[in-house]
């Protein structure tokens, strides 16, 4: 039986000293049922490189915003006096006000957590006692934001049509209000959440269960996930039971059968189910939630996703055979479904630990999350354009405040969440992150120092208070053709078998050092339903072709309130070909001066055209796939 707070949260081995080290074998993938804990945001520490640059932005951005302008709509619902004008953008709008401050409330909570940073924990008080005061001056449970107070939810419940997505608002709200509770250990937040929950018991006591599915086919978030989580920390089954209800059946039972359903259905309005999904299977031990999950994932990520990691086109699935339509949008790739997606791969990780769930989760990590942000502004993305000739389209300060900000304030507020997994004996390696782990429970503390992907290693340095015998698994990522390990400078081992986890088991002591070596050769991702389309990838990094910044100056990709893409921006350019006549692919495309940057010559006019990861293109156009011939 997991604590409730956890629940939140090979044969081809050819060792080089088997004789002397025994202990180094491979792992298979874990056994269904075997399942793995993270640890506690505030156990993992960043240590200088790509991800704490990126976090540091962040930090920037959430220190710049005023509490009290994201609280304007609940005060005012409240009766009471609001203390600031509210942003402007989707805060502004019908759609869904009062988003971003469940979201604010996530994402200072876990960076507090992240980075030791006592303000951010502050600011999680703040907004917790003045929901709270909210409660209090209006005499209900329900806080929102809703220019019209609860209309919107009664119209909902009624089966009334409705001008926003309340339920969707209202499980942003849901979560802040957990993780401020998990993360920030905040004393008022739980009894804030139940409250509000209350509220929702009593508003839907009557709704019969056929009026309640009719109710679901409007986007409503994860409703299924942050109940089912409250019911992890209260123990009260109402909250399982209202879980359940929020879990749309009509996602739900093709998914349990193995039916892909998806063509034309909105991206982000399935997968904050799914994951609710995942964690019903935990909480319940029915099978059809487990199964649903799994399957969603599988074809998301197997048939239904671009390089990057990202999916869907103007927000929806497609038709997988007509994928190569959809390589001239400028609207692919929303930056939430990413953010979601890794959401649920790290819960069905949890469930069942496997390297092909780790491959993913670092696939859509570094060219999906770490590519979605300004590192000028610390701005998000809304889409990421895979039509060529497109650049990114970043949000701005206080006139934006789309889905994607919201999610992109907590993206980068937990980068730390899935470099480490432990199941109490055994360690799990699955990112190579410059990081610091506190194993306080085995009285050991891990040091990986890296740069990676710009060089393809990294190192672990034991830090163990006495010797400590536990089992290391270190990813082989399925992009790795050999993996080595050196142990205190000794070679250890070499494994030829990518997609497993290499186990070392051996009694741990201080100083002791492993070294890993992830060659990351060069290869080619075709595009899915497309022979001769693919993007060119070194390891796990997408490369994208630098196109240049013309026709727009400084500041003409920040987006507009909308989030959608302005005329002027739009590009036809074909796709460039890359011309491999035979050759091999490193012969086609040469290293450059830098580390992963690339040359090669594109299209008939053999014009040279320079390669870069996705993640370092800012302000410019690019093109991510290529014409093979």
């Amino acid at each position: 039986m997991t604590d409730r707070r956890d629940f939140l949260a090979g044969s081809a081995v050819a060792p080089l000293l088997a004789a002397l080290l025994p202990e180094a074998r491979a792992a298979q993938p874990a056994a269904r049922g075997h399942d793995v804990r993270p640890f506690a945001l505030s156990q993992v520490r960043l240590l200088p490189g790509l991800f704490e640059t990126a976090q540091a932005l962040d930090q920037r951005y959430l220190r710049s915003l005023n509490a009290d302008r994201l609280l304007h709509g609940f005060r005012v619902n409240a009766g009471l006096v609001p203390k600031a004008a509210r942003y402007g953008g989707w805060e502004s709008q019908e759609l869904c006000p009062g988003h971003t401050l469940g979201h604010y409330l996530s994402a200072c909570a876990m960076m507090g957590a992240s980075s030791g940073q006592a303000d951010f924990h502050r600011r999680v008080a703040y907004v917790v006692d003045e929901l709270q005061a909210c409660q209090q001056a209006s005499g209900s449970g329900l806080v929102c934001a809703f220019p019209d107070r609860d209309t919107q939810l009664r119209n909902a419940i009624a089966g009334r049509s409705v001008t926003g997505v309340p339920w969707y608002t209202m499980h942003k709200i849901l979560a802040g209000l957990r993780d401020a509770h998990l993360h920030a250990s905040n004393p008022r937040a739980l009894p804030v959440m139940v409250r509000l929950v209350d509220w929702m018991l009593d508003a839907t006591r009557d709704l019969d269960e056929l009026r309640f599915q009719k109710m679901l086919d409007l986007e409503h978030g994860g409703m299924n996930e942050a109940l089912v989580d409250l019911h992890a920390l209260t123990g009260d089954p109402r909250h399982l039971q209202l879980a359940q209800r929020f879990s749309h059946r009509a996602l739900l039972d093709p998914l349990a059968e193995g039916r892909d359903t998806l063509d034309g259905q909105h991206s982000n309005t399935q997968i904050p189910k799914v994951i609710g999904f995942a964690r019903l299977a935990e909480a319940t031990g029915e099978p059809h939630y487990g199964r649903a999950a799994r399957y969603f994932w599988g074809t998301v990520v197997h048939r239904r996703s671009f390089a990057t990691g990202g999916n869907g086109d103007a927000e929806h699935f497609f038709p997988v055979d007509e994928t190569p339509k959809h390589v001239s949008s400028g609207r692919t790739m929303e930056t939430c479904c990413t953010y979601n997606m890794l959401r649920l791969t790290r819960a069905l990780f949890s469930a069942a630990p496997a390297v092909g769930y780790a491959d993913y989760h670092e696939l859509a990590l570094f060219n999906g999350i770490l590519a979605s942000q300004d590192p000028d502004s610390g701005m998000v993305t809304y889409f990421q354009p895979v039509a060529p000739s497109r650049p990114k389209l970043y949000g701005s300060p206080e006139r934006s405040f789309w889905c994607c900000t919201g999610t992109g304030l907590e993206n980068f507020a937990k980068l730390g969440d899935s470099i480490y997994f432990h199941d109490g004996q055994a360690l799990y390696v699955n990112l190579f992150i410059a990081s610091t782990l506190d194993w306080a429970e085995q009285r050991v503390r891990v040091r990986q120092t890296t740069v990676f992907p710009d060089e393809p290693r990294t190192r672990l340095a034991i830090d163990a208070a006495t010797p400590t015998r536990f089992t290391l698994r270190l990813r082989h990522p399925g992009w790795c053709p050999r993996l080595t390990v050196r142990l205190n400078s000794r070679p250890l081992l070499e494994n030829v078998d990518p997609g497993r986890y290499v186990e070392i088991d051996r009694l741990w002591r201080q100083g002791d050092v492993l070294e890993l070596d992830l060659p990351m050769p060069l290869r080619m991702q075709l595009l899915p339903g497309a022979p001769d389309i693919a993007a060119v990838m070194t390891g796990p990094i997408v490369l994208a072709a630098r196109l240049g910044a013309k026709d727009f100056g400084p500041g003409d990709d920040v987006g507009p309130d909308n989030g959608y893409w302005g005329h002027r921006l739009e590009s036809k350019a074909p796709l460039p070909r890359l011309a491999l006549a035979g050759r091999a692919l490193d012969q086609a495309v040469r290293p450059g001066h830098a580390p992963l940057v690339y040359r090669t010559r594109a299209d008939e006019t053999g014009r040279e055209v320079e390669l870069v990861p996705f993640h370092r293109i800012a302000h410019e156009r690019y093109s991510l796939y290529w014409k093979i011939s």
